[in-house]
């Protein structure tokens, strides 16, 4: 069972929620769960649906791509407190990378359909929050 008073201090580290107050944080944290994955388990899997966004709480991860000749390519490592699949949150697209555990690890998940009730009851976390994604895909894109 996931703690929101101990995950609201995990979201409060996460950049996509920085700008957010105490309340608004608690409010959140009651919306993720838990999960715990295996060494070696994927949590998403490229190429299918995406409905979930996570922050790793414990263990390592990798953000694999998966090319059609069955090549890998490290994209990102991911460790504690690094965080995924926040396009999951605003759209049904497929998943454009897997991510898979290198050691036991723990992750918080936020449904989109939590996101999106959350989003509607509480305009001003709306705007923080669609801010921050803004800027991020924002930095992503000037990169391309």
């Amino acid at each position: 069972m996931v703690d929101p008073k101990m995950t609201a201090q995990v979201l409060q580290r996460t950049p996509l929620f920085t700008n957010l107050n105490q309340r608004q944080l608690e409010r959140l944290a009651k919306r993720f769960v838990e999960r715990e994955y295996a060494a070696g388990e994927k949590i998403v899997t490229q190429g299918r649906g995406g409905e979930g966004f996570f922050i790793v709480a414990s263990g390592r991860a990798e953000a694999v791509r998966e090319h059609a000749d069955g090549e890998r390519t490290v994209l990102n490592p991911l460790e504690p407190g690094d965080f995924f699949g926040e396009m999951a949150l605003l759209t049904e697209g497929m998943r454009t990378a897997s991510v898979i555990t290198t050691e036991p690890t723990t992750c918080l998940i936020l449904t989109r359909w939590d996101f999106l009730s959350l989003l509607r009851e509480d305009a001003d976390m709306a705007v923080a929050i669609l801010q921050e994604l803004a800027e991020r895909f924002s930095r992503v894109l000037s990169v391309w």
